[in-house]
Formats: C-alpha cells, structure tokens, sequence
C-alpha cells in the first residue's frame, strides 16, 4: 500500500531510462488498484509491464470492494499477483480461494503470479516440504497442463518478508526444487523445467546476484527495495 497516482507516474519516469536496456528479464511493477491506469499510461512503449495486487474470481455481482480480471485488464495490467502472504495472513486468503482466482486470471488472460511460502513456525517445525505441497495441489492442482504452462509461481517465505531475514540462496533453491518436483508430478517434466519460480523475501541490491546464481531460481518477487526506482533498478540490471 504504496504511492499516488502522481509518485507512481513519477516513479516510473525515474525507473524508465534506469532499466531500458533489461533485455534479459521480464521487468513488472504491481502498484495499488487506484494507481494502475497512471502506471500503465506512464509505462507505455517501455519494457515495463503492471501488475495488480489481487482479484475476485467472479466477473462482476454485489461484492463490494473486490476487484474483477476484466478490470485490471482495463486499467492496462498484464500480470496479477495471487495468494500473496500479506493476503494470506491478513486478509483471509486460503488454497482454496487462490484455486477459484488463477482460472479466472487466465480466462480473461491475465498472467498470474502465484505466491507459496511458509511461517517461521512451519520452517521451525520442519514442515516447509509439506506446507508448499499442501499449497501447490490446493491453489493449482485442478488446472489444465495448459492453464499451468501461462503462469508463474513465487516462493515468499512469509519469515522472510519484511523482517530483513532473507533465506540463504540455497535455502530459497531447496524451496524452488520442491515446487518444480511438485510440477513434474502433477504436470510433466516438460512443464515442470519451463516453470519460471520467482523468490521473494527481502530481496535487496545486495544478495540479488547470489540469489540469481542459483539455477533453480528464475527471478525475483521484490518487495520494500522496489520502492526506491535506484534500488529497483540495481535488481532489475543485477
């Protein structure tokens, strides 16, 4: 819950010719609902794609202050975010309802971006395997090979977010591992390799190289560093 609409055209400005030569990633940035048509108008003709936060499955109906995929479309999202931990821990966020909203995505051709992770008490308790197991078949086990190749999926350790914690790169590597096992059981070898899984956890200028250097590690879910355009920017060009 970051940025106007007028910090967000001007952060997009200031990120542009920052970035403008990222030809080896993909660069999205997920502002609030209120500022997505300001990003998306700000963004056009660059490398950069928007993202929204969240999404209702339904298509429109009384349910007040939800958000529909058409609407993001509008607004000039490509991308959105689901089952992200703050949704998760704050908002009721369940497998179940992240099953019902990335069909929904797709339907309207969105790209979705599936969050996964564990608590600290999960990780403690050694539980991390089964958690992103239970996570992985509740919130995606019901698509189609089809549906399963147009999305992403990021591993957030919600130990991680926000508390200056990061997981060692061979931590977030094992994670990875998992998820893409997962994938290849549910969904073949071949969707399981083409898998890009994005990490996510206090992902800083400073260990976004070691990160990177893991090859079961596809990209970054940035957080409270993409707020700063320079700091955003030495992610981005790592």
């Amino acid at each position: 819950m970051f940025k106007t609409q007028a910090e967000t055209r001007a952060f997009v400005a200031a990120l542009k010719p920052l970035i403008a030569g990222a030809v080896h990633c993909d660069v999205v940035i997920a502002p609030p609902f209120t500022a997505l048509a300001a990003a998306a108008e700000a963004a056009a003709g660059s490398n950069i794609a928007i993202a929204g936060q969240n999404l209702y499955w339904e298509k429109q109906g009384a349910f007040t202050g939800e958000i529909s995929a058409a609407m993001l479309l509008e607004a000039g999202c490509r991308y959105v975010i689901i089952g992200h931990s703050e949704r998760r821990q704050f908002f009721g966020e369940t497998d179940e309802t992240v099953a019902k909203k990335v069909p929904a995505a797709l339907a309207a051709g969105l790209i979705p971006i599936v969050c996964m992770g564990e608590s600290l008490d999960e990780r403690n308790a050694n539980h991390t395997e089964s958690v992103l197991k239970r996570q992985f078949q509740g919130g995606l086990g019901a698509l189609t090979g089809e549906q399963f190749s147009r999305i992403l999926v990021a591993y957030e350790p919600v130990w991680a977010i926000g508390t200056g914690r990061t997981a060692t790169p061979e931590i977030a590597a094992e994670a990875h591992h998992i998820l893409r096992q997962d994938a290849a059981k549910r969904f073949g070898e071949s969707h399981a390799s083409a898998l890009r899984i994005l990490y996510g956890g206090s992902v800083k200028p400073e260990n976004v190289k070691a990160l990177m250097a893991q090859p079961e590690i596809d990209g970054a879910l940035v957080g409270g560093a993409s707020l700063d355009t320079n700091s955003f920017a030495s992610i981005v060009n790592f």
